[in-house]
């Protein structure tokens, strides 16, 4: 038996542990195997990690559309892959497979930070959100209309949903990588202004990127949302019911002819980011007791139901769907849709193209400008204020490393043209842009940084009183 420690033999609580060991007794024997630092494991739960993820799949996508034998790029993701069940099945070439389906778990994870920073997080308070979301408003705009004044007189009007989003991986890990000392009231800033951009850009892509819809199958997936919108109703705390609707919704979606990704935000949106139990810290206990008294199957299952009762969906779904979004499905995305064949007919296309330089502008300039003009507005107007120590060159550095628009961008890239040539003129053009963006951004965040820094106290004006006098040694007091 295991002596107590030193805490215990005094009859005093241990310390609260804030992350517990693994359950289970050591074996007998362990076999080595190779495991990562924890440094790298630290390293690995930032949005660094998964934005260095994202960076080298499309790396290797570019490199491997360039190097000989790069027409395999394309037959490798033209593909086709089948489920099929009888009569009925599914058939998409692996590039859609990853864009319809594997995206949409992207954009699930998307739907529910968004429920939970409105529920219970920085979203709910008007002044807080004001400027990043005016911001986000005018970096939705102005990057459409720049985008229209240099190409829409041509056949690549339909893209100019491509510069309007901003990629949260990348701008999040710059950040995280380049950014200042004490960045996280900056990166509350940027994160708050990119969900409100998610979310423009998600409803662009419903209203604005759907070729045909079926009637009834938009009636079966609104059934559907109805029947989520009642498992909230009915405090349902089990992932089973959500997640056997969430897929019924996304095969009704995809049949609608509206895209399959916009199921996943709808699910995140539904599904409980509150607790449905009232007095969690009680259930635990008596099934814990239970479990203590005697050891068995039955009531070793309750005993985890009823711990896992306590945790919101929203939680246990980001918990178990985020490191397959941003190490697995996004990577993957950057690996199918980042490559693009760089021959000199291709090259001498690009620099002229008004589609490339476009979105080059658009991303460069307009996200600036945008989210600068925007976020200034709610300042001037009393609307908004900015996190304690964030300031305007912190603002405006931010609003270049905005002009990252990566993911989203090529996702609409591919529903916006059937060409491949117009596809690859606006490929380069995000690729171009979001380099420029993230160079200049970097710069700039580093910089200014160092020139106005951020680790200082959110309010310098208040300082507390001394104490009367004398002044005595407490300790020396009888």
């Amino acid at each position: 038996m295991a002596e107590p420690s030193s805490a215990q033999s005094r009859g005093v609580d241990p310390a609260p542990v804030s992350q517990p060991a693994r359950p289970g007794s050591p074996l007998r024997a362990a076999i080595p195997l190779p495991r990562a630092s924890s440094s790298t494991r630290r390293f690995l739960a930032t949005e660094a990690g998964s934005a260095l993820f994202l960076l080298g799949a499309a790396l290797v996508a570019l490199v491997w559309a360039n190097v000989p034998g790069w027409a395999s790029y394309e037959s490798v993701w033209s593909t086709v892959a089948s489920i099929r069940i009888g009569d009925l099945g599914l058939s998409l070439d692996l590039r859609h497979w990853v864009n319809d389906a594997g995206m949409a778990i992207f954009f699930l994870v998307v739907g529910l930070e968004i429920n939970r920073e409105m529920s219970i997080g920085d979203l709910r308070s008007i002044r807080s959100i004001a400027a990043p979301a005016l911001g986000a408003l005018g970096g939705l705009a102005l990057p459409a209309v720049l985008y229209l004044l240099i190409a829409g007189g041509g056949p690549g009007v339909a893209g100019w949903g491509i510069p309007i989003s901003t990629d949260t991986a990348f701008i999040v890990g710059v950040l995280a990588l380049f950014g200042p000392r004490c960045p996280d009231r900056l990166r509350l800033f940027l994160l708050t202004l990119a969900i409100v951009d998610d979310v423009g850009a998600i409803a662009v892509l419903g209203l604005f990127y759907t070729k045909h819809v079926s009637v009834t199958a938009l009636v079966i997936a609104l059934a559907l949302v109805v029947a989520l919108g009642v498992l909230r109703w009915l405090r349902v705390w089990r992932l089973g019911p959500y997640v056997a609707v969430g897929i019924a919704l996304w095969l009704a979606v995809s049949a609608s002819g509206v895209h399959p990704t916009l199921a996943g935000v709808l699910v995140g949106l539904m599904v409980p980011s509150r607790s449905t139990q009232s007095a969690p810290g009680e259930r635990i206990r008596f099934y814990a007791r239970a479990l203590i008294e005697r050891a068995d199957p039955t009531r070793a299952r309750l005993a985890v139901s009823a711990a896992r009762s306590v945790v919101p969906v929203n939680d246990r779904l980001q918990e178990a769907l985020h490191p397959i979004s941003a190490y697995v499905v996004v990577p993957i995305f950057g690996l199918a849709n980042a490559g693009v064949h760089l021959s000199g007919k291709t090259l001498a296309n690009a620099v002229t193209s008004q589609i490339t330089i476009g979105i080059v502008v658009a991303l460069v300039v307009g996200k600036t400008v945008g989210i600068t003009l925007g976020a200034t507005a709610a300042l001037r107007t009393g609307l908004g204020t900015l996190p304690g120590g964030v300031r305007y060159g912190h603002l405006i550095s931010g609003a270049v490393l905005a002009g990252i628009g990566f993911t989203i961008s090529l996702f609409i890239t591919d529903l916006a043209f059937d060409s491949s040539e117009l596809r690859d003129q606006a490929k380069i053009g995000v690729l171009v842009g979001s380099l420029l963006a993230a160079v200049l951004g970097s710069v700039l965040v580093r910089y200014l940084g160092e020139r106005l820094p951020m680790c200082t106290p959110e309010d310098e004006t208040v300082i507390p009183p001394l104490p009367p006098r004398p002044w005595l040694d407490p300790s020396a007091a009888t």
